[in-house]
């Protein structure tokens, strides 16, 4: 038997990464519940720019 080596191109890992920059505004160590507002806020005000 032998043992296969993978390695992973960083490139191929980047792209695999779901995006965070809907959350920029964000601070760092926040909960769900500020999460949530904040997303909820952008909504609203998403909504009401159509």
């Amino acid at each position: 038997m032998t043992n296969a080596h993978q390695t992973h191109d960083e490139t191929d890992a980047e792209a695999d990464e779901p995006t965070t920059d809907h959350l920029d505004d964000v601070e760092d160590g926040c909960g769900c519940t500020e999460i949530w507002e904040h997303m909820s806020e952008t909504r609203e005000a998403a909504a009401d720019d159509d």
